[in-house]
């Protein structure tokens, strides 16, 4: 039987970097799950590789057919964005192992729904200072400068990984980003093989 490992952390965690270098080896077998979004693309993004980005209607229509798995809803200074876990027929667990990423409540959901032995949490972890002076350097690019986005960011993660809530969800193991990356992509990676050795 498959498993999704689950990869999640607050803003400036650096989770999305990990999440393309993790995907990337070949020897790990491991498949991405593309949630969907209603937000604007970015640049360097494309539709299907790191989200499927649809509008409000489509999301309407798949909440119909009855196959979102977990939505968060995000009131932003733009607006309010969408991102959502879908079933669209492309996870079999009887086959495949998956790399997906989220936030803990979307983490909880998805484990519900494919059973609590089926996604294993890989959270990464990082102090809080770092994580905000990371989250200031990005915005300082010009084609960002979305400073109260990045505040919001900040204070809402805070809430929703509170320690309370990690112990809630199970969450014991933690990976540091703090200085190392590459060692804590490593760890991640060598974590990974040792569950897939274990079905064996």
């Amino acid at each position: 039987m498959g498993k999704i490992y689950y990869i999640m952390g607050k803003s400036g965690s650096g989770k999305d970097t990990i999440y393309k270098e993790v995907i990337d080896q070949k020897e790990l077998h491991l498949k991405n799950i593309v949630l969907y979004t209603t937000r604007p693309i970015r640049e360097n993004e494309e539709d299907g590789r790191e989200y499927h980005f649809v509008d409000e209607r489509t999301v309407c229509e798949l909440e119909r057919q009855g196959r979102v798995i977990e939505m968060r809803s995000y009131h932003t200074i733009h607006g309010i964005w969408k991102y959502c876990t879908v079933d669209n027929e492309n996870i079999d667990l009887k086959k495949q192992d998956y790399l997906a990423i989220g936030t803990l409540e979307s983490y909880a959901k998805v484990k519900d729904y494919y059973g609590a032995g089926n996604v294993v949490p890989v959270y990464i972890e990082v102090e809080d200072g770092l994580r905000l002076e990371r989250a200031l350097k990005r915005e300082r690019k010009p084609q960002n400068g979305r400073y109260e986005e990045m505040c919001r960011r900040f204070l809402a993660d805070c809430a929703d990984f509170s320690e309370e809530n990690l112990q809630k969800a199970g969450i014991t193991h933690r990976f540091e980003n703090n200085h190392d990356r590459e060692e804590c992509i490593k760890e991640i990676e060598e974590f990974i093989r040792s569950c897939q050795r274990e079905k064996e």
